[in-house]
């Protein structure tokens, strides 16, 4: 099965489930099938540690302290008896049966067999995301809030505990189950004149879209994959969550600008800055992994974007360029805490003390790109992380060492942001009153993004 594959990739490789299942779901694997494979995958992800705790009232030994194949395969098995009404309870449990077999771990056959047949048999039900009786009266009776959050809602006791820590009992619980949905396939059209066109090709399709929420350019698609469309292969559309698609338009890009678009790769952040610049104005996109730079380059060729500048440099070591420029964009490396509706294996991944040395990181690298911001120049820097040590933290540590640097007010950024809205959104609902752009996937159900907005006097 695909799914476990999969899986058996993101655990053991370290690869991100979504790159494995864009590679191994092809043209030749049915849409219904590839829709069952994305679902288990993601579902096992997001649902682990609760899979874990339910699994483990059966085991002898804890369901993460056994072989990767048996423990995929329990995890597979239960979450499609708990959480998939269309999966019979019989083809879920031989299923999981065959996945040992095949993996040859068939020693564990019987055990798989037994475990899921007793788990299927388990008195309760809960609707996915949500805390009930039935799970909770599971738990035992003296657990502190994060410990019970965590588990109900399969997230790290670690991360809940910040969480509850910076944003409270309510804004937490929101989180946790926004991380637990399926998050929107939002895209991009890159014409808005040509946005009924592209809209009315996609329907023909076979794809259902709606409307974004927040930016005029952006959509929403399901029912099919974007990917395989023509609007996509011709680059009238790309697939890009919204807040992401919101940061380039912060910086403010007129005609004639040279931009420094200094972590680039992939390169969704670029074309909209190479639109805004024109022929008369230069941008230079640059990363730190060559592999990284190809697919930026695929990326651009595809959108039929010319004259781009790809450079390959760390930009913690410093940049080497002899000049100035007027719009620098820092999309830093960071946690990704914000996204993991869309890549929850961040959140088994990730571990306390990689924070500081983000933290670290991305205060090298917003240093060195502030000494290369002209006179009167616009700088953001952003992060799909929700943690203060990656975010506003990163900007005061920097901005302190640099009296020149400012942060742009909440009107001056709003003013950038505005025109690209959908009429009747507040821009002010998004920024704070230090001029800081935050989105949620709680509300309004995007990625978690930040962005600090500044310039230089």
């Amino acid at each position: 099965m695909i799914a476990f594959e999969v899986l058996r990739r993101a655990e053991a490789e370290g690869a991100y489930a979504s790159d494995v299942l864009h590679a191994e779901l092809g043209a030749r694997v049915a849409s219904d099938n590839a829709a069952l494979a994305t679902e288990i995958t993601f579902g096992v992800l997001r649902w682990r540690r609760l899979l874990d705790f339910l699994l483990d009232r059966h085991l002898k030994k804890a369901t993460a302290q056994l072989d990767l194949p048996v423990a995929l395969a329990l995890r597979m098995g239960l979450y499609q008896l708990r959480f998939l009404e269309r999966v019979p309870a019989r083809a879920a449990v031989n299923e999981s049966v065959e996945l040992v077999k095949r993996a040859r771990k068939a020693s564990a056959a019987s055990l798989v067999n037994a475990v899921l047949r007793r788990a299927s048999t388990e008195a309760g039900e809960w609707p996915a995301g949500a805390a009930t009786e039935s799970v909770e009266r599971l738990l035992p009776t003296k657990l502190d809030l994060a410990d019970r959050l965590g588990i109900l809602h399969s997230h790290p006791t670690w991360l809940v505990e910040r969480w509850l820590q910076n944003f409270g009992e309510s804004p937490t619980l929101a989180l946790l189950k926004a991380n637990n949905r399926t998050p929107n396939l939002s895209c991009a059209v890159h014409d808005p004149a040509q946005r009924e066109e592209v809209f009315a090709a996609l329907k023909r399709a076979g794809l259902h879209v709606e409307p974004g929420q927040l930016l005029s350019a952006a959509f929403a698609s399901s029912g099919g994959s974007p990917a395989r469309t023509e609007s996509f292969r011709r680059g009238s559309i790309s697939i890009q969550d919204e807040a992401s698609q919101a940061i380039p338009l912060l910086l403010g890009v007129k005609s004639g600008d040279v931009v420094l678009d200094l972590c680039a790769a992939p390169g969704g952040k670029t074309p909209p800055l190479v639109r805004a610049a024109s022929r008369s104005g230069l941008v230079v996109a640059a990363d730190r992994h060559a592999h990284r730079l190809r697919v930026m380059r695929n990326q651009f060729e595809r959108l039929g974007l010319e004259g781009v500048q790809v450079v390959e440099l760390d930009a913690a070591r410093g940049l080497p360029f002899g000049r100035q420029f007027d719009r620098l964009l820092v999309d830093a490396p960071c946690s990704g805490t914000g996204t993991l509706a869309r890549h929850p294996e961040i959140r088994w991944r990730l571990r306390p003390e990689q924070l500081s040395e983000f933290h670290q990181l991305q205060v090298g690298i917003l240093a060195s790109a502030i000494k290369q911001l002209a006179p009167g120049g616009r700088l953001v820097y952003s992060t799909c992380s929700m943690e203060p040590e990656e975010n506003e933290d990163v900007v005061a540590e920097v901005l302190a060492g640099a009296p020149s640097i400012k942060q742009v007010s909440q009107d001056a950024v709003a003013k950038s942001l505005a025109p690209h809205l959908i009429p009747g959104i507040d821009p002010r609902n998004l920024i704070d009153a230090d001029g800081q752009f935050r989105t949620s996937p709680a509300t309004p159900h995007t990625d978690g993004f930040f962005a600090a907005v500044v310039e230089k006097q």
